[in-house]
């Protein structure tokens, strides 16, 4: 295999759109990466990303096309190995596409939909904190007091990423009435321009700082009947959750190859002594490889809501958390001194690594809902 090269399963995918994608990736990307781990928003790069179709694939087209998920990833990998974060925002991008595509409610699928698809507009997810809430790890912090019309929302979203000023992302808000919780959640698609939504700044991370990531400040935001996503909200989030999940692996993907791959660029001069290192690089191809290759094939599926699909998906997912982060640090100990310079992609790597390992569904999130699921199919 030619170390540049992604696995069978993700190279197979339509050439157009990946050939566009790697063209992008290698060009504006590629120079923009530090930059971007640096604190950079790249919405140029966004745009041309999400024009070539990249963003959207996972969706029905208008030809009457199903979604691809599988050519999603691919995708998102191939950006992600030059640049995690842009991996990240991708990832972002596609489900907030999702959750209008899915939603049902005319006023999101329409031309908002539509524009979004083009790349015109860009979007994100604020779901961190509700998949938390229905693990049991923390109680939802937005709170929706029905009103004529529609909701009245307060409450506060400590980080959501791929926002600006005129960007917008799916939230859920636990619905009160009387001042008291009604046992009920509801979704929507919340503007960052609306009145009574403020974004600060949140505190400087140790890396992926140009992802567009802000504290959310709802005070008294109404939010109408045409940006609800879904109300109830668990019911919609049980046929989506195999898909959302599943997109995250591109990311991992894309970081995993490009340690491989730096791995390989140092052989001929130092593969002497790297011999005496553990997770080798075509050790870990063929560990990557496999993994793949069950990504791909769940993706035939996103839609499936059985507990044993979205555990196999849990489980893909957290594999590609784990070999992320073995794969950086081993790409890191290959290259050595020069694999640690601030201006190397190694380093880099490493802490996009760690990243893909704390994300909502973080490891520790991902082992907790595995555990919880498989008890839940045990017999009595």
């Amino acid at each position: 295999m030619n170390p540049a090269d992604l696995p069978p399963e993700l190279a197979a995918q339509p050439a157009n759109l990946i050939e566009a994608v790697r063209a992008i990736a290698q060009g504006p990307l590629a120079s923009q990466a530090y930059a971007i781990d640096r604190g950079a928003y790249p919405v140029d790069v966004m745009k041309q990303l999400a024009a070539t179709g990249a963003m959207s694939a996972h969706l029905p087209q208008t030809d009457g096309t199903p979604g691809d998920y599988g050519l999603a990833i691919a995708a998102m990998a191939e950006a992600a190995k030059v640049c995690g974060a842009t991996g990240f925002m991708m990832w972002c991008q596609c489900v907030a596409g999702l959750y209008m595509q899915a939603s049902g409610n005319p006023a999101l699928t329409g031309e908002r939909l539509a524009r979004h698809v083009r790349g015109e507009t860009l979007g994100g997810t604020g779901l961190s904190n509700p998949m938390k809430s229905f693990a049991q790890i923390e109680s939802l912090l937005l709170k929706a007091t029905p009103v004529e019309g529609g909701y009245r929302v307060n409450g506060t979203l400590p980080w959501v990423s791929n926002l600006g000023p005129d960007h917008y992302f799916g939230a859920i808000a636990s619905v009160q009435v009387d001042g008291q919780c009604a046992g009920q959640e509801m979704m929507f698609m919340l503007r960052c321009d609306a009145p009574g939504v403020t974004l600060k700044a949140c505190p400087e991370f140790s890396g992926m700082e140009g992802t567009g990531t802000y504290s959310v400040h709802c005070k008294d935001l109404f939010v109408g009947i045409d940006d609800v996503v879904a109300d109830p909200a668990k019911p919609y989030i049980a046929r989506i959750r195999g898909g959302f999940v599943l997109l995250q692996c591109g990311i991992a993907a894309g970081i995993i190859q490009g340690a491989i791959d730096s791995m390989w660029a140092v052989e001929g001069q130092l593969g002497h002594v790297n011999q005496y290192l553990e997770d080798r690089p075509a050790e870990l191809q063929a560990e990557f490889d496999a993994l793949v290759a069950r990504i791909m094939k769940l993706a035939e599926t996103p839609f499936d809501t059985s507990t044993n699909y979205f555990i196999d998906v849990l489980d893909a997912r957290a594999h590609g958390a784990e070999l992320c982060l073995r794969a950086a640090n081993s790409a890191l100990m290959h290259q050595g001194a020069r694999g640690y310079l601030m201006s190397s992609a190694v380093q880099r790597r490493v802490r996009e690594a760690q990243f893909v390992a704390i994300v909502t569904p973080a490891i520790k999130h991902l082992r907790k809902e595995i555990a919880r699921l498989s008890a839940e199919e045990m017999p009595a």
